[in-house]
């Protein structure tokens, strides 16, 4: 296992597994953790010893979604340059090999978003999703504007984004947003079987089908993308964003009426 402040990654049997480790955060996700995950699969597109990656978190959590330290500084989204978010995105939508998703808990924001863009999600009983965006201020990110209804439904979606709330590990199956449920127990090692199972195909005949799947739909993510980024950058740093950073700093519920 290859160990780092913020990523354990660990190889086995074709199968690389990524464990976000930012437990104290929730594994809150800022720019030097997706750029140490970024890095991590981009060496695994390369690897012919590995067929599937899966990515989990460490703790009670998957993630609580993006550090809203990084979320409250506009420069990190109107510098003009290239930061962890970006590159990181980039990297997952055209990823060359299977991904698989262990949720092994809360799942909030990009925690969420993630998933459509993952070949296979198993979720723990525990597990717990959220897409905040609009009850911050914000607008939805990571092309899910489109892979949401494409995977869920336009009303599921409609309902995860414009309400903000909580579903279940039952729901997540029930809507398509998740494959399978399994106890929190037996998440890991379940995800791990299913990767390893396919990890022992040819891996040229995945990255082909990978490839083929990702054709029939990556055009249209990155078009959503494009729409979304322009979109979610004029309204970090508006009235709503400061006034939900800090509701959520000061413990206390939102008041957008005043705004």
């Amino acid at each position: 296992m290859t160990q780092s402040n913020l990523l354990l990654i660990e190889d086995n049997k074709g199968v690389r597994k990524l464990t976000l480790n930012r437990p104290e955060s929730l594994n809150a996700t800022n720019s030097a953790l997706l750029d140490a995950v970024t890095t991590a699969l981009q060496e695994s597109t390369v690897r012919t010893d590995i067929g599937c990656v899966v990515i989990t978190g460490q703790g009670r959590a998957f993630t609580a979604g993006t550090d809203l330290g990084e979320l409250a500084d506009p420069p990190v989204f109107n510098d003009g340059k290239r930061h962890g978010f970006e590159v990181f995105i980039e990297t997952v939508e055209s990823f060359n090999k299977p991904l698989i998703a262990a949720v092994n808990g809360m799942a909030v924001g990009i925690g969420v978003t993630l998933l459509p863009h993952c070949d296979l999600v198993l979720v723990a009983e525990s597990a717990r999703f959220k897409t905040p965006f609009v009850s911050l201020g914000v607008t939805a990110e990571a092309g899910s504007t489109f892979l949401l209804p494409q995977t869920i439904g336009m009303q599921e979606t409609a309902h995860l984004l414009y309400t903000a709330s909580w579903i279940d590990a039952d729901k997540a199956v029930e809507i398509g947003l998740a494959y399978k449920q399994c106890s929190d127990a037996t998440l890991i090692d379940e995800a791990l079987a299913l990767a390893q199972q396919i990890a022992a195909q040819p891996v040229e005949s995945l990255i082909a089908t990978k490839q083929l799947l990702l054709d029939a739909r990556l055009g249209d993510v990155r078009a959503a993308r494009a729409r979304e980024i322009p979109t979610f950058a004029n309204l970090v740093g508006g009235p709503a964003n400061r006034e939900a950073i800090a509701a959520f700093k000061e413990k206390r519920q939102a008041n957008f009426n005043k705004l």
